[in-house]
């Protein structure tokens, strides 16, 4: 079966390109002149397409919005998406690479530089997708222990933390919860201990290539589950403004941190795009995860 690429653009010239490009080099193609008809399309296709190439200045939705709709839904989400634009300012790339978005192409563009670009998130996928076919494999012929790793009544010694890094004063707690919790350890060391650990092994430029880590802190009896990522800023040094999500609790499963994960990316996302979050609500939703039996 041919790999299957869905491009979106408003300019027909450019779609009609597009595909006689895409299918001479043996891909199926199917297309949209908006954002919203890519959201139609995806939401009606029998099969995911295994890549997604998307204009960003088009009518009725944007491809931001439109990147972002497919970014927070959970089928869609792994698809390798792939902007191809005139918009080429360093600002209108920032903001691309900040949202998540796999690459960034600009217009006119050389088909062997597209077909290349294409060529290598398609074998990345195909990777990711034999590997992850391999862990359920392997898990599926275990006895997984399904008890939650709490109880209900433990689930006030869940902290939710988020630390930024400040150039002066160094990973600085901007907020915990919950908060009038009395706890044999400090939550804002712990969590300054954490960050500065993770910057001790892969340095301050790349804190956030660390992704998400799931650790056993000896020392106060807990686990926990840091998330690092990073947003562009000017008036930061480096440019590049840093910040970590992280869990402590009494125990955390490897399974129970996939879960946490997939939280975490969701708040980095409004992190990145200074949006509002509701940090409760998402501690309840984490503390959930570590008190409720798989299903």
């Amino acid at each position: 079966m041919k790999p299957l690429i869905l491009c979106v653009d408003d300019n027909e010239d450019i779609l009609l390109n597009l595909i006689l490009t895409l299918e001479f080099n043996d891909y199926e193609v199917i297309t949209g002149k908006h954002g919203k008809e890519g959201l139609t399309i995806l939401s009606e296709l029998g099969r995911l397409p295994d890549l997604i190439i998307s204009d960003i200045m088009m009518p009725e939705m944007n491809g931001y919005d439109f990147f972002k709709t497919v970014s927070e839904n959970a089928k869609w989400n792994r698809i390798p998406f792939l902007f191809l634009t005139a918009r080429s300012s360093p600002t209108d790339v920032r903001f691309g690479k900040m949202l998540g978005v796999d690459d960034y192409l600009t217009k006119p563009f050389k088909k062997e530089d597209l077909i290349a670009i294409i060529a290598g998130k398609l074998t990345r996928r195909r990777r990711t997708i034999e590997v992850s076919e391999k862990v359920e494999e392997v898990l599926s012929s275990l006895k997984i222990d399904e008890k939650p790793s709490i109880s209900i009544e433990q689930k006030y010694l869940v902290n939710l933390i988020l630390v930024f890094w400040d150039d002066k004063s160094g990973p600085t707690v901007l907020n915990c919860y919950p908060q009038d919790i009395k706890l044999p350890f400090s939550v804002d060391r712990i969590s300054v201990q954490l960050y500065n650990s993770i910057v001790s092994i892969y340095g301050q430029g790349k804190v956030a290539e660390a992704q998400g880590i799931l650790l056993n802190i000896k020392n106060i009896d807990r686990d926990g589950y840091i998330y690092f990522d990073s947003y562009p800023d000017n008036t930061v040094r480096g440019g590049e403004q840093q910040y970590m999500l992280g869990v402590i609790a009494p125990k955390i499963n490897y399974f129970e941190s996939l879960k946490i994960s997939e939280y975490f990316k969701n708040i980095s996302s409004h992190i990145k795009l200074k949006e509002d979050w509701d940090f409760k609500r998402h501690w309840e939703q984490i503390s959930n995860i570590l008190s409720t039996p798989s299903l």
